[in-house]
């Protein structure tokens, strides 16, 4: 076989992708990856923005990927992926301005209610373990839902078992309730409340939509398996699968843009760019795990019916934006009263109220930055000194919510620095004298989120992660099971994509199980 001839030609080296392309390429496939950027792994990679840091270009902390059983099918751990737990996988500092003591969410669920009941009071840590009891099953089925292919028949099968003595109704209650709903039904203490509604809120969507009270209900999960920090950065899971596709066969091209698909006969003609000018790749099956929008364009390009991709542009919903994020190199962690160091393993959820949460969703959808940021702090590096110079700090500063389009013809390059600045500000009201702290800076835009890692509207999900987006309607109901019709042996793959974003891989490993069985259908029409 020529290396202008392979079984799958995959698009894009986001997780996902190399996901599917391990378990093709670990089943004997020839597998060929081609990437746009020269830096693979898309919004799961780490570089060097500053002299000594290994800084993330997106995400940091791998809540859901530890829950799949992907690293042990895959045995990452052999190729060199190591992951330290985050515990205290959370924590909400004082609130500035008073003496409350902070509340810290520990993968040990007697010591975070011994720490909620110092904070809000008895009955809410009695309340915190209701909620973790009655949660922790439903979260598995919720992850159970989101490790195959969105049919009713299977989504039935992995919810059912939660159901219990409940009826239909109340049990669809249960999961289509919003997540400020959850939280008014178990606690009392506002505090509490905007802890765990920011810690859902991290998924996009307000908490006071509904269906979001399993974004809220997964963090029972995290006192099972607490969210994993990749030693060396978040790029070290991008790192150990490209390690695994590698020893297994398959080839990466690096600044090697894919520029159209297109079907000829029963197989794909895979067009790609680089320095040297574009070349056509022949592929029996194509695994496509970039943006749904970009995959989209790739076919039109190769003579799919303009039509009917227009229709589907207008109707999948990339929203308004969700965030923007600063990077800093700094001189000592951010100070926080009552959390130490040891204790800054998890996010920073910088809230005390669900007000301050809603008024910056608000300002978002008016075209606006937030009056006051809604910011979640994380400083991985005392957790991993590995990922900054000895005696420095790493922190990330995620913020939301912001617009991708600003009001008034504003431009992003324009305003950038100075709302970074009011983030630094709003985190130095939590943590005093940080701002001095501060040595080297690196700002991240919904704009430059898009340019940079290809998040289109600088949605870090891809599409919108409302109810009305999810399951068998993501990102619309005609692509959902990971096919575009008329596109035999074509497989979508990554966050546009059920389950959604965060970094998870089962996208992946469904579009690699719908492959390998058009491959072996494949083989049985070989003349």
């Amino acid at each position: 076989m020529s290396a202008r001839e392979v079984d799958v030609a995959v698009v894009g080296s986001g997780h996902n992708a190399l996901v599917g392309a391990a378990y093709l390429a670990a089943q004997g496939r020839s597998v060929a990856v081609f990437e746009a950027d020269v830096v693979p792994g898309g919004a799961v990679s780490t570089v060097e923005r500053f002299p000594g840091y290994r800084v993330d270009r997106g995400s940091s902390a791998h809540l859901m990927f530890r829950h799949t059983g992907i690293a042990e099918e895959l045995d990452l751990a052999a190729h060199g992926l190591r992951y330290l737990d985050c515990d205290p996988w959370a924590f909400a500092p004082t609130p500035p301005g008073t003496l409350a003591p902070p509340i810290v969410f520990r993968r040990d669920l007697g010591a975070t209610a011994e720490s909620i009941a110092a904070a809000c009071g008895a009955r809410e840590a009695a309340a915190y373990r209701r909620f973790v009891a009655e949660w922790t099953p439903r979260a598995k089925a919720t992850m159970a839902a989101f490790g195959s292919s969105p049919t009713a028949p299977r989504l039935g099968r992995a919810f059912w078992p939660t159901k219990g003595r409940a009826s239909l109704t109340q049990m669809s209650r249960t999961y289509l309730a919003s997540g400020d709903q959850l939280l008014d039904e178990y606690f009392d203490d506002e505090r509490l409340k905007a802890a765990l509604a920011w810690f859902g809120a991290q998924s996009g969507p307000a908490m006071s939509e509904p269906g979001t009270a399993p974004m809220i209900g997964f963090a029972a999960l995290l006192h099972t398996l607490p969210p994993g920090r990749a030693v060396g950065g978040s790029g070290a899971l991008t790192a150990a699968l490209l390690s695994r596709l590698t020893s297994d066969g398959a080839t990466v091209a690096l600044g090697s843009p894919v520029t159209a698909l297109r079907r000829a006969g029963r197989e794909w003609e895979v067009t790609v760019g680089g320095p040297d000018g574009a070349r056509t790749v022949r592929a029996r099956t194509v695994l496509a795990g970039c943006h749904v929008l970009t995959t989209l364009g790739l076919l039109e390009r190769g003579g799919y019916d303009a039509g009917r991709i227009a229709g589907w542009r207008r109707t999948i919903q990339v929203g308004p934006g969700v965030g923007m994020v600063l990077r800093l190199g700094t001189t000592a962690p951010p100070a926080f009263d009552g959390v130490q160091l040891a204790d800054q393993s998890g996010l920073g959820l910088l809230t005390a109220d669900r007000g301050h949460l809603a008024r910056a969703r608000g300002d978002m959808l008016a075209g606006d930055a937030p009056r006051r940021p809604a910011v979640l702090a994380m400083t991985f590096s005392g957790l991993d000194p590995s990922i900054a110079p000895a005696g420095r700090h790493n922190t990330t500063l995620w913020a939301q919510w912001y617009p991708y389009a600003l009001s008034g013809g504003q431009e992003w390059a324009a305003v950038a620095e100075a709302e970074a600045d009011r983030i630094v500000a709003e985190t130095q009201r939590w943590a005093p004298g940080f701002a001095d702290s501060i040595e080297h800076r690196f700002v991240q835009t919904p704009a430059s989120l898009e340019s940079e890692l290809g998040l289109l509207g600088g949605n870090v999900m891809h599409v919108e992660m409302a109810l009305h987006n999810m399951l068998l309607f993501r990102p619309v109901p005609e692509l959902a099971g990971g096919r575009v019709p008329g596109a035999p042996g074509l497989a979508l793959a990554g966050a546009s994509m059920h389950p959604g974003g965060g970094v998870n891989g089962s996208s992946g490993r469904i579009a690699a199980r719908l492959l390998a069985r058009d491959l072996r259908h494949l083989a049985r029409w070989r003349p």
